[in-house]
């Protein structure tokens, strides 16, 4: 019996695959059969994540990588290539922010430091173009392939504060819908490249603006739950079924889309 979900033994490439939500997705991935192959910068991180992996019977490995470098992505993809032979899956989940790239509440537009705004729209932005060539070029090989891309509430609705890491994940939206027509186009309607829009959910890069030290909502978080129908943020988990959807053939008439998983925070009414 054709199963549409199922995803055992394809070879599935993550970036950003330490973090939180990164993290869940190639433990998730993993238990269903996946070969999942974590690229990351840090390496003792990934490798007590290959652990944690294969102790619980998953097939997964950890390689160093820097999604702005395209020298170094080649490499990633020739040793994959080389243990796997095949490409079938690329989640683009690298991403991130810092402090000069942000408006805080004292401060302004004017104060915007534009160095750190350049260097979080090309972690976010470019840091999703470069991975999407270098792995999608094998893809078009064997005609077939699942591009995910990790976008973000932000791209969808003004946030204060965030405005570096806002207008790169609009952006990432924006070219995951060039990108789907692009490949189904010239290469065939086996590729398809989709994108995850998730909502609030506590990472290691928001939690200081989210929560105190004492585990409470901030201002911040406050606010944000006030604007959430759920009433409260997600869960690592709750991304996975979207996730799991759009890796399978069960997604396999679906290319040029955001899924925004939120608790309901972009249909908020007032």
């Amino acid at each position: 019996m054709y199963e549409l979900f199922n995803v055992k033994d394809k070879v599935v490439v993550i970036t950003g695959g330490t973090g939180v939500l990164g993290a869940s997705m190639v433990e998730y991935l993993a238990l269903h059969g996946a070969k999942v192959v974590v690229l990351a910068r840090n390496k003792e991180k990934g490798d007590k994540l290959i652990d944690k992996v294969r102790s619980n019977g998953g097939e997964a490995i950890f390689l160093v990588t820097d999604v702005n470098n395209k020298e170094i992505l080649e490499q990633n993809k020739k040793e994959i290539i080389e243990k796997y032979k095949s490409i079938d899956i690329l989640i683009n989940g690298a991403g991130g922010n810092m402090p000069g790239a942000t408006i805080g509440p004292d401060k302004t537009i004017f104060d915007l430091n534009i160095d750190d705004f350049k260097t979080v729209v090309d972690l976010n932005l470019i840091g999703t173009v470069l991975p999407s060539m270098v792995f999608g070029a094998s893809m078009t090989e064997q005609k077939k392939g699942s591009i995910i891309n990790i976008s973000s509430e932000a791209a969808l609705r003004p946030l204060t504060r965030v405005v570096g890491y806002a207008a790169a994940k609009a952006a990432v939206t924006n070219f995951t819908k060039f990108l789907a027509t692009e490949l189904a186009t010239k290469f065939g309607e086996g590729i398809r490249v989709n994108a995850i829009a998730p909502g609030f959910f506590i990472t290691e890069q928001n939690r200081a603006l989210l929560t105190n030290s004492d585990g409470s909502f901030t201002d911040r978080g406050n606010t944000i739950i006030a604007h959430t129908p759920f009433g409260r943020f997600g869960e690592p988990e709750e991304l996975l079924g979207a996730l799991h959807w759009l890796a399978s053939d069960a997604s396999k008439f679906v290319t040029g889309t955001l899924t925004i998983v939120d608790g309901g925070f972009d249909a908020f009414c007032i």
